[in-house]
């Protein structure tokens, strides 16, 4: 090896080694698909860390958005699991009927974290909003539904907009296509 060969061998390391290893190399944006409304039942409480809140099938859930709009279908329902520290998991199942007679399939996982205030207004039954704690979910679709095909190539998010526990309990989330 030549000591040209070595130079630029030792300038190479020393270019990497001064790049940061955490610099972001991407931007995300998103663009807004539609706003979710799902009554709920009372929870079956399977056990200390595991409530199944169905959908309830006598007070409607609906999706509207500029290009989907539809009712939420039963069966559908939120599995959601208490995770050591005090957050929850959620696993939620659910199908929508477009207004023009297409059926979505819509899954999603997600992460709940309560302040000590949130979970004892929650608990009291009072509407809780996007701005009482963190609600975030990453939804996702599958259709054979020409119209709505492109639902199945997107990953979305969604951020809880309103919330009630008890009597007349739902759930609302504006969901958002990730560019």
């Amino acid at each position: 090896m030549t000591l040209k060969q070595i130079a630029f061998g030792v300038s190479c390391v020393l270019v990497l080694a001064a790049a940061p290893a955490h610099a972001q190399t991407t931007q995300i944006s998103t663009e807004y698909l539609m706003t979710l409304y799902a009554p709920l039942e009372a929870p079956q409480r399977i056990d200390d860390t595991l409530s199944i809140y169905p959908a309830s099938p006598d007070r409607e859930g609906w999706v509207k958005g500029p290009r989907i709009s539809g009712k939420v279908l039963s069966p559908s329902a939120d599995w959601i699991r208490a995770m050591p520290g005090g957050s929850s998991r959620l696993d939620v199942r659910a199908t929508i009927k477009t207004d023009d007679g297409a059926l979505i399939y819509l899954t999603y996982s997600g992460v709940v974290s309560h302040t000590k205030e949130s979970a004892e207004r929650r608990a009291r039954g009072e509407v809780l909003t996007s701005k009482d704690y963190y609600f975030i979910t990453a939804p996702t679709m599958q259709t054979s539904a020409d119209k709505y095909a492109w639902l199945n190539r997107v990953q979305c998010v969604g951020k809880m907009v309103e919330v009630k526990a008890g009597d007349g309990a739902f759930v609302k989330y504006d969901i958002y296509i990730v560019r």
